[in-house]
């Protein structure tokens, strides 16, 4: 029986063993997920240092390390689980959305181990893997509830109405928040990755900074957002100032960017959460590590009476356990694929 055959034959088991690989960009992670909840092992190996080097991330680059790194993490989180490659019951890949050679890296590896070892494939939204990143946070939450998706590639704001169907309420029409942290932290000379640089920097800083209030003339979706103007009134006030020849406190630019990034990702997560009747709120994505939106978001939704399950930082960056996660669910559900599953660079924000 070939292994397409055989997909239709799996034993769906209660509590499966589920190794997450995640290669979308640049991180090499693999982790062991038991039961979509808990996670028994992980690693990850990042080339971000060696990106650092160009100012942002290198596909080819990225594509190298993922090939050199792959089999380290798996045997790395094999072993601090003692488990033996025969104990995994299924094999969770992301199949997009990110860099394609990337992908393929994670996409390769996952579709010859799933092979080998006899066990179902089941191909992971990046998106879908960022939400269920609340499941790994707080063992207890069910749906539905309220994502605030905030990372490098996608801002929104989803409805998570039950396990298998989320909303897109709205969602960035051009650049996404991590993005405008990346070119802002460039325009400030700052290293990459900008996030964890302009948070740092802006704790030095006031916000004081005349920036425009985003979408303020916008008649469309309540929740969509919108940082190209942001970003751009940042450069222009930068470039304005060394044509003056007028020093630029960079702290009080970093400060007054990120209150102005975070502050309508917050107050509209809870706008979206107010107006849905859920009373939570997930966040996900790697703006999610950032210190001024976690205890923005946690103190505006205790007053509201809105529960918040905030993964811990290095859950909201990209890793395996989240792709572990939404595999556990998709596995419940059958969602297996053969050996013909290929990469997509783009995936969309409501699909599986």
């Amino acid at each position: 029986m070939n292994y397409s055959d055989r997909i239709k034959t799996f034993e769906i088991k209660k509590n499966p063993l589920i190794l997450g690989v995640e290669s979308s960009c640049d991180e090499t992670a693999v982790a062991l997920v038991r039961a979509g909840r808990e996670i028994v092992s992980e690693k990850i190996i990042s080339s971000a240092a060696r990106h650092a080097e160009f100012g942002g991330v290198v596909p080819e680059i990225a594509s190298r390390v993922h090939t050199s790194a792959i089999l380290e993490a798996t045997s790395s989180a094999l072993g601090a689980a003692g488990a033996k490659i025969g104990d995994i019951d299924a094999v969770a890949v992301t199949k997009g959305a990110g860099l394609l050679g990337a992908l393929l890296v994670g996409v390769s590896f996952a579709k010859a181990l799933a092979f080998s070892l006899g066990v179902p494939l089941i191909p992971v939204s990046h998106i879908r893997g960022h939400i269920a990143a609340a499941y790994l946070a707080d063992k207890t939450l069910e749906p539905p509830f309220i994502t605030l998706l905030a990372s490098g590639g996608h801002t929104a704001v989803i409805a998570v109405e039950d396990y298998y169907k989320v909303r897109v309420l709205g969602s960035s029409l051009d650049d996404a928040v991590g993005e405008a942290f990346d070119k802002v932290a460039r325009v400030l000379g700052l290293s990459y990755p900008g996030g964890p640089s302009v948070e740092k920097l802006a704790r030095e800083g006031k916000n004081c900074v005349p920036l425009p209030k985003m979408l303020s003339h916008y008649d469309g979706g309540e929740f969509d957002f919108s940082y190209s103007g942001l970003k751009t009134a940042v450069i222009n006030y930068v470039h304005n100032c060394e044509q003056k020849g007028l020093a630029v406190n960079k702290a009080d630019v970093a400060a007054s960017f990120q209150r102005a990034a975070v502050d309508v990702l917050v107050d509209k997560a809870i706008k979206a959460a107010l107006n849905s009747g859920y009373k939570k709120i997930a966040v996900s994505g790697g703006v999610g590590a950032n210190g001024y939106l976690r205890e923005r978001l946690c103190g505006l939704a205790e007053e509201k009476g809105i529960h918040t399950v905030i993964p811990e930082k290095k859950y909201c960056t990209d890793n395996g356990a989240m792709i572990g996660a939404e595999g556990y669910l998709q596995y419940l559900k059958g969602n297996f694929a053969d050996l013909t599953l290929n990469a997509q660079a783009v995936v969309p924000l409501g699909g599986e």
